[in-house]
């Protein structure tokens, strides 16, 4: 099983900064994709950024410019830097690893934290 351990939310005025780091535990497949979600009240959870084993990385465009994603393949950890942060980025960020193998698909979520830019 695997575990995604996420940490490094919290309150942040208007053009501030955050970092948030996700480490996974267990037994992973080495060639994945980890990434960060977010999801605010009333809409659906999207995708922020996501970075392949390779350094492929895939941003949304209302991030693009402000945050950079980056992973340390060997502590299987993603980072979000998080710059010039909005009112708009309000919103609980949840980090993924997904990967294939023989037996499938394998997606897995980590418990979310919470990340607060008050307008």
């Amino acid at each position: 099983q695997v575990q995604l351990v996420e940490s490094g939310g919290g309150l942040v005025q208007a053009g501030g900064s955050l970092r948030l780091s996700c480490a996974a535990f267990g037994s992973i497949f080495s060639r994945n994709t980890m990434g960060w979600y977010r999801q605010a009240p009333g809409k659906q959870r999207e995708l922020v950024a996501d970075i392949t084993s390779d350094s492929r990385t895939n941003l949304a465009d209302s991030v693009k410019g402000r945050f950079t994603i980056s992973r340390d393949n060997a502590k299987n950890t993603v980072f979000l830097q998080m710059n010039s942060l909005k009112p708009e980025d309000t919103a609980v960020y949840y980090c993924n690893l997904d990967y294939n193998d023989f037996e499938g698909e394998h997606k897995y979520w980590g418990q979310g934290t919470q990340v607060t830019v008050p307008s």
